[in-house]
């Protein structure tokens, strides 16, 4: 990540609230306290253009950076293994040292009081805090140079889809989910577009939309022609591929397709050799979209990505509890198909030539590598073109447009397996087939709850490698089930007189 200057290298506004309110009774100042990054007054951050890139640069840095002491609460990076193990695809084979257990066995979205419950929702409104003061006060920062407005540009249209992203997440973990062609009025999660910090309700699910769609659309006029150092921060085609997510999400097939096949331009499938050298190189991989970077002068060891979802990294959590893939999905695809190499069923690695201290179970994980056995360094991948193909395929073949859709899942299918004829189904079986090819593809990268959620399917973990006693007996989930929602925070409750819990 390029840093903006040695004085404020991540800039991080330490004032209020990281909840919709502040009290005196909030556990903010906690948080802020705890923060990574330098803590400076409003009038400091914004004097310069430098200064409001900085707090983008440390809005960055939260993604993958722990939030506060707990290690398995890394940012973006920690919630994407908690949208993963919520689902059926990765796979727990033993208890290990207990990181994301409560996640596995569905107790954390069941707990106000929980510090998991509790992440996601302080994560994301600190990071939407953050977007609303350079909204609200980039257009007063001095512009002396052509080079400062432009830097002011850019800052302001990262913020507008940092705020996107986070309600983007917020309401589909805090909210039920979207139903196109309904009126969505069931609740959300309180908009909070200015630093004002009063008390707020719930927004609907279909108000929270409607901005982050407006969001995105600002973002995108600001940060249309422009360029970026490193794929940590923003850019267009990231911003198109988050509106193709939404758009997904909401149904609206017809702009899915539309802006996933603009998103992806320029940023080529990467090569079966690539595809099983560690998913670890943002920069260096010209399908990664959007990541993080992780420096060794910002690096978080124990609590950084690949401590947990690496192979070769020597941590307890991954010598006692390396991460699997869950036997049935695996077992569906051939083995000419490049994605499968990323797993052994044998579960040896004989390639990692790992200590003999690494316990060894079945359909393990070497997708994610990190730098070394005593270095946790992996960069996380937020945003790839395959996911961009994945959605226009998807959304093509919904929308009736089955005979495009298939040019372009087949140009897919076929650079993961070079043998693959090209699909031969039809209607929802041609659908299942892309949505199947999408848990492969996407595994370990945090959407499978999402989209589980999305397309109001149950959880099944029977008939694979799970563990009942690992997950608690939690093999089935019913789409009906209450615990789709997670539960808002009690410290927000506590904080907020007009907020509303969801139903326990």
């Amino acid at each position: 990540m390029k840093l903006i200057n040695k004085k404020i290298k991540n800039l991080f506004i330490g004032a209020l609230s990281v909840f919709t309110i502040a009290t005196v009774n909030s556990c903010s100042s906690d948080y802020f306290d705890t923060n990574p990054t330098d803590a400076v007054s409003d009038a400091e951050a914004f004097s310069t253009a430098d200064n409001v890139m900085a707090i983008v640069n440390g809005m960055i840095r939260n993604m993958y950076y722990r939030q506060n002491s707990n290690q398995g609460q890394a940012g973006q990076s920690g919630i994407m293994i908690m949208m993963d193990a919520l689902g059926e695809d990765l796979v727990f084979p033993s208890t290990g040292n207990g990181w994301y257990l409560s996640t596995v066995r569905w107790q954390d979205q069941i707990n106000e009081n929980g510090a998991n419950d509790l992440f996601p929702y302080q994560f994301y409104y600190a990071l939407i805090r953050n977007a609303n003061l350079i909204i609200q006060n980039a257009p007063r920062v001095p512009a002396n140079t052509t080079s400062d407005a432009l830097t002011i540009k850019k800052a302001t249209g990262e913020a507008y889809a940092f705020r996107a992203f986070s309600y983007y997440m917020l309401v589909q973990l805090y909210g039920k989910r979207y139903v196109a062609g309904s009126t969505n009025s069931q609740n959300g999660v309180p908009l909070r577009l200015t630093v004002d910090e009063a008390p707020m309700k719930r927004n609907t699910v279909e108000e929270v939309y409607t901005q982050i769609n407006q969001d995105l659309d600002t973002s995108l006029t600001y940060l249309k022609g422009t360029s970026r150092a490193v794929k940590s921060h923003f850019n267009e085609s990231v911003v198109r591929g988050l509106i193709a997510r939404v758009a997904l999400t909401q149904g609206n097939y017809t702009l899915a397709a539309e802006q996933a096949k603009k998103a992806r331009t320029g940023f080529a499938l990467m090569s079966n050799t690539a595809y099983t050298s560690g998913f670890n190189t943002l920069e260096g991989n010209a399908e990664w979209m959007w990541g993080s970077t992780i420096i060794s002068e910002q690096t978080d060891y124990f609590g950084n990505f690949g401590a947990y979802m690496s192979r070769n990294y020597n941590s307890t959590n991954i010598r006692k509890a390396p991460k699997a893939i869950n036997s049935a999905l695996y077992a569906k695809f051939p083995a000419t198909d490049i994605r499968t190499k990323n797993f052994d069923p044998t579960g040896e690695h004989t390639s990692l030539g790992l200590p003999k201290t690494y316990s060894k179970f079945p359909y393990t994980s070497q997708k994610f590598l990190a730098v070394s056995q005593s270095d946790s360094r992996c960069d996380v991948p937020f945003m790839r073109s395959a996911e961009m193909y994945l959605i226009e395929a998807e959304a093509l073949a919904k929308s009736g447009k089955e005979t495009e859709s298939k040019k372009v899942f087949n140009e897919f299918a076929k650079n993961r397996n070079p043998s693959y004829a090209g699909a031969t189904t039809t209607g929802d079986a041609y659908i299942s087939e892309i949505l199947l090819s999408r848990r492969l593809e996407l595994w370990g990268e945090g959407f499978r709850f999402l989209d589980l959620k999305r397309l109001n399917a149950d959880l099944d973990r029977t008939g694979a490698n799970h563990n009942s006693t690992v997950v608690n007996n939690v093999m089935t989930v019913s789409n009906t089930d209450k615990r789709w929602e997670y539960l808002i925070p009690r410290k927000e409750i506590n904080a907020n007189p007009l907020i509303e819990q969801n139903p326990l």
